[in-house]
């Protein structure tokens, strides 16, 4: 479904991306691992044409999107949940499910399917997303890219900062959606037990460079911890 080849990314002068090979199957759960720093986040950003991507390509269901805008990604069918949330505070959870509709040019209604997924936003429909907490927001955040149906969904750094409790709950989703097998994830993650219970492929990046990759339930946990090391 996604194919990223020889990808370079820049932040000004500075070259963050140095020729990145990504494969994504369709379907799968992907995550993409690494210390701070490194260039992670970045990448997510480069698929969504949110930095300068000058050299390399960015294949998606088999269209070239390198030098596509940011909303015609969106409407090609790629959901992304940025590290942060990014949730509008003075709107209510009903009116950042809509927002999340219009960004991908849809007409039609949140589905009962998000309340499913997530019961504890139908509870708040009428709340400002301020009001709610991190794990809320970032239930919210993840239903806002989900209610227009993507085809890929991209979540960076989904437990940041999150309860455990909520941390269960995303990885309920997760394997939920993977099951149902209509959807490809992709995951920018530090916290290695949620991945190992959640993806089916890895990939750890070093120095805007992938290093390692491999089925999760081969992953040699000692060596990624010693990777992922400040």
């Amino acid at each position: 479904m996604l194919s990223v080849k020889n990808l370079e990314a820049f932040y000004g002068e500075s070259n963050v991306l140095n020729k990145v090979n990504i494969e994504v199957a369709a379907g799968n759960v992907v995550c993409l691992l690494g210390r701070n720093g490194v260039g992670k986040s970045t990448f997510l950003k480069s698929l969504m044409g949110l930095v300068n991507t000058p050299r390399g390509s960015i294949i998606f269901n088999g269209q070239e999107l390198i030098n596509s805008a940011t909303y015609q990604r969106a409407r090609q069918g790629i959901g992304y949940v940025p590290q942060g949330r990014d949730i509008f505070p003075q709107l209510t959870v009903y009116e950042n499910l809509l927002i999340g509709l219009e960004m991908a040019g849809s007409k039609s209604q949140v589905c009962d399917k998000i309340f499913t997924l997530f019961p504890i936003l139908k509870t708040m429909l009428n709340r400002k997303g301020g009001d709610l907490s991190g794990g809320q927001q970032q239930q919210l955040a993840i239903a806002r890219a989900l209610v227009a149906n993507p085809k890929l969904l991209i979540l960076d750094e989904p437990t940041e900062g999150i309860q455990p409790s909520v941390i269960k709950d995303i990885g309920r989703v997760i394997k939920q959606l993977r099951q149902e097998g209509n959807i490809t994830i992709l995951i920018v993650e530090q916290y290695l037990e949620f991945i190992m219970d959640v993806a089916d492929y890895y990939y750890v990046m070093e120095k805007g460079q992938i290093v390692a990759e491999g089925l999760t339930k081969d992953i040699n946990q000692e060596e990624i911890q010693k990777r992922m090391a400040v």
